[in-house]
């Protein structure tokens, strides 16, 4: 019952058949590929970009592989990139997941392998190649090798390897039967929040906002948004597909049908996982999206019609069951900090509109501890940083930073020289930490 009074018909655990669920069962760093992105995006030249190599990718441990690749930023220089140490991590309908050692950093990467069709371009690669923040795994390379058939090319992304994902941190509290220490909750979705900014300041929507995509070094508690294989830069007029986004974490519109929707179904989401991180499972599990709709109208009571009509026009004539609104204070857990559940509240709204912005999130009164001089991690070692705000970061709501940026972390914001990047290299650390240091 988790407290809530409502009957819960699910445990924490993503059931099989849940997008993106076989690989996030795989461990480390599996959910860097969790879903498979759609190419739709026409490419003139009829065949792969440069980078392009021959050579297949190795699968033995001990063999070191070089390979032509493209640096995931800036011009396109092929370079030849060396690794070794190659295991698989995660695979799925998306391709595959390798983790392995590049031989001039001694750096851990993980490499998504992905089937390329031809004649388009891919869009997970696109949207990588333009993004750069610390809350966003990195796109190192890119290259493409050959498959088992004719004809047959895959391309290979080349990541920051991140040890664990949010997923398995709570599920490794939900099997100790404890919950989540709330200063990880605010440092984990302070950081998703701070990556949800940006990239809807550069017009992408992720569309698959999960505990498995958010990948975590236990140690540093630095969190990165990974697989922008469902991601799109929306554009106003132009209609979407509606069935995107995770079981459970799917914002309401899309359950009813919209094509029409914007970034906020993100916001949506990350409120599913704030909410699931403090009840220990997911708030509105179910095997439709009748039985979720069903889950959320117990929560939020029945839409009225014009939030209905924000939602999607066409159902405004449809008779819902009317059902008052659950009180929040009421699904949580009698000890759960009422800031939580106020930030959930505003979060988790019908009115796609009226959802709270990433940065409005962040200046949330929920995440005030994190802007104290003193505030640690459980391990007495300090935050990761949360206040290197890039100019960009910093020209989306102005009126925010005043509460974004604490005095004492002034230096942090100013020290971030150039758009999205930290001031701090271990920002980008690829150094593999252990649920047990949590």
């Amino acid at each position: 019952m988790s407290g809530s009074g409502r009957p819960r018909t699910s445990s924490f655990a993503e059931p099989p058949g849940v997008p993106g669920a076989a690989a996030a069962s795989t461990g480390s760093a599996a959910a860097v590929g969790s879903s498979t992105g759609k190419s739709g995006v026409p490419q003139a030249s009829g065949s792969s970009s440069s980078g392009c190599s021959n050579l297949k990718l190795a699968r033995d441990s001990g063999k070191v592989t070089t390979v032509v690749a493209t640096p995931g930023q800036g011009p396109d220089r092929p370079q030849e990139v060396s690794y070794t140490d190659i295991k698989v991590i995660g695979n799925g309908s998306f391709g595959v997941v390798y983790q392995a050692r590049l031989i001039d950093s001694q750096e851990m990467v993980a490499i998504k392998k992905v089937l390329q069709d031809k004649r388009f371009k891919n869009r997970e690669l696109q949207i990588m190649r333009k993004l750069d923040h610390c809350n966003i795994v990195r796109l190192r390379y890119f290259f493409y090798s050959s498959g088992e058939k004719k004809d047959e090319v895959y391309l290979n992304l080349v990541l920051d390897f991140v040890p664990e994902t949010v997923y398995r941190v709570a599920r490794h509290f939900n099997k100790a039967k404890s919950i989540i220490p709330i200063i990880y909750v605010k440092v984990y979705m302070y950081q998703l929040f701070r990556s949800l900014a940006y990239i809807h300041s550069q017009g992408v929507c992720h569309r698959d906002i999960k505990p498995q995509n958010l990948l975590v070094d236990p140690e540093t508690a630095i969190l990165k948004l990974c697989d922008f294989g469902s991601a799109k830069q929306l554009v106003r007029g132009e209609p979407n597909v509606s069935y995107i986004c995770s079981r459970y974490y799917r914002a309401p519109e899309l359950i009813f049908g919209a094509t029409d929707y914007t970034a906020n179904i993100d916001i949506w989401s990350a409120g599913c996982v704030l909410a699931e991180l403090l009840l220990g499972q997911p708030i509105f599990p179910g095997d439709s999206g009748v039985d979720q709709l069903v889950e959320i109208i117990k929560v939020l009571g029945t839409p009225t019609r014009e939030q209905i009509r924000e939602m999607n026009p066409n159902y405004t004539e449809f008779k819902f069951p009317q059902i008052k609104a659950h009180p929040w204070t009421k699904v949580f857990k009698p000890r759960t900090p009422p800031e939580a559940i106020a930030l959930c509240s505003r979060l988790l709204e019908y009115t796609p509109a009226t959802r709270l912005s990433p940065l409005e999130a962040c200046s949330h009164a929920f995440f005030d501890e994190l802007r104290q001089p003193n505030a640690r991690l459980p391990s007495g070692r300090e935050l990761p940083m949360l206040f290197n705000f890039s100019t960009t970061e910093l020209s989306i709501q102005p009126q925010l930073n005043s509460t974004l940026i604490p005095p004492h972390a002034r230096s942090q914001t100013a020290a971030s020289s150039h758009d999205g990047t930290s001031s701090d290299s271990s920002q980008h650390s690829s150094v593999p930490g252990s649920l047990n240091s949590i």
